[in-house]
């Protein structure tokens, strides 16, 4: 796969079927546009692409909001060569390109420097300045400049449509199941393995602390059970996000006590799959029910089926 963060470094090579969006998560309803773009292009022998923003355009709209995002950028990289796109564009959302009109990003871009001979959009995108571009437009405007246009229909899970904010909203509400099945993937975090207090291995729960790209959306506070993958290796694991309130914890940190393991993986880069809520997050009265509380959590990940 192809990556452009500028238009001016691509030469067409041949005609494009391209989608665009911010693709967030890369969820079952991005993956629909993606084998769409798929078929068409292997029918009409068109190169596949999407184009996506990066950063996201709501840090550019709201610098001071705390936005939390499904991918990172190399997960989302990872995900478009996955799922066959030939060309990524990654277009940062700059003074120039938010002031283009719908119709001149159309025009423009699409067009005059990518040569699209195909565009498929989901069943709710706007775009160009204040979202003057639509599907309607996109009718009107294929005719004359010579390219097709198709609006996918929303995919549904159990009557409800899919979107990048119901996947969030369902990992802030610890609902690891739904996200899941949203995503067509089990949700996942990476990091770096820092040192922590290091309380953990004095209660026979040793755990490492995950230093997680600032970006990225993490899960409700509270313990999961993951799957850990170290070093090629995959491993069983109890993770915890929170601020460790029974030690008077005031930092949000994430730590995963990692099943039958013992090595020294610090500065390691390791990754975290969710598979399933535990419990919220929990003020124990002592250390005592604290380890209680792990022990059992133990028993379910060792018997949580993968």
């Amino acid at each position: 796969m192809k990556v452009f963060r500028n238009f001016s470094d691509y030469t067409p090579q041949k005609p494009l079927a391209l989608s665009l969006g911010m693709f967030d998560g890369v969820h079952l309803g991005h993956k629909s546009i993606i084998n769409e773009l798929i078929k068409v292009g292997s029918e009409n022998n068109l190169e596949t692409a999407v184009l996506t923003f990066w950063p996201h355009p709501r840090f550019v709209f709201n610098p001071n909001e705390d936005l939390k995002l499904l991918n990172t950028l190399d997960e989302k990289k990872f995900l478009m060569k996955k799922y066959g796109i030939d060309t990524l564009f990654l277009k940062e959302f700059d003074e120039e390109f938010r002031n283009l009109t719908g119709e001149e990003f159309v025009r423009q871009i699409l067009v005059d420097q990518l040569n699209i001979k195909y565009l498929i959009i989901g069943y709710d995108h706007s775009f160009g300045k204040n979202k003057s571009g639509n599907f309607e437009l996109l009718q009107k405007l294929s005719k004359e400049l010579d390219f097709e246009v198709e609006q996918m229909e929303a995919i549904n899970i159990h009557e409800n449509n899919i979107s990048s904010t119901k996947v969030r909203n369902a990992l802030l509400a610890g609902n690891i199941a739904d996200a899941n099945e949203m995503l067509g993937y089990p949700y996942s975090v990476s990091g770096t393995v820092v040192h922590g207090k290091k309380i953990g291995r004095t209660i026979g729960y040793p755990t490492a602390n995950i230093e997680t790209d600032s970006v990225k959306l993490l899960p409700k506070k509270g313990a999961y059970i993951v799957e850990v993958l170290v070093k090629g290796k995959l491993y069983r694991g109890m993770l915890s996000i929170g601020t460790n309130p029974t030690v008077n914890g005031e930092k949000l940190t994430v730590e995963v006590y990692i099943l039958d393991f013992g090595e020294d993986i610090y500065d390691e880069k390791i990754t975290v799959t969710f598979r399933d809520f535990l419990h919220d997050e929990i003020k124990f009265e002592g250390l005592e029910k604290l380890i209680e509380r792990l022990d059992e959590d133990k028993r379910l990940t060792q018997e949580f089926h993968f």
